[in-house]
């Protein structure tokens, strides 16, 4: 059975926030940390490499703790889960994620946040082509 291609799928899950939509967020939240990156793709001086794992790291435990997340593809459910569980310690934490509202992650964390839909197909650095699947921000912040 031939194997099915597209152009969006690469097989690739870790691509670097354009600079377009992170750095209007930067300049309005002022991120100290990255908190799923690698070398290649982080937005922030200081950031959680793979190899020590942002989902078994405390995020509070960082100075400032404005946290910058944009998930692997395909594991968003067990980050935004966390983003919404380190908020709840002190954390901000704005997310780049899929607009998958159909969703249980969707519907248990993320209605609860200030959801900000994006406009267009944003092209991510290394990509040839626009995803093609809506995109949101949301912010967490601690709910009082």
């Amino acid at each position: 059975m031939a194997e099915f291609k597209t152009k969006f799928n690469t097989g690739k899950q870790t691509w670097e926030t354009p600079d377009e939509i992170f750095e209007p967020l930067d300049k309005e939240f002022g991120f100290t940390l990255d908190v799923c990156a690698n070398s290649d793709n982080t937005k922030c001086k200081e950031f959680i490499p793979e190899e020590i794992d942002g989902l078994k790291t405390r995020w509070a435990s960082f100075p400032k703790q404005i946290c910058w997340m944009n998930p692997p593809f395909g594991e968003q459910g067990k980050w935004v889960k966390k983003a919404y569980e380190e908020s709840q310690q002190g954390c901000v934490v704005v997310c780049l994620l899929p607009a998958r509202t159909n969703t249980n992650w969707w519907h248990d964390y993320v209605m609860q946040n200030e959801v900000r839909f994006i406009k267009g197909r944003p092209k991510f650095k290394g990509a040839k082509h626009g995803l093609p699947q809506p995109l949101a921000i949301v912010i967490f912040k601690k709910v009082i």
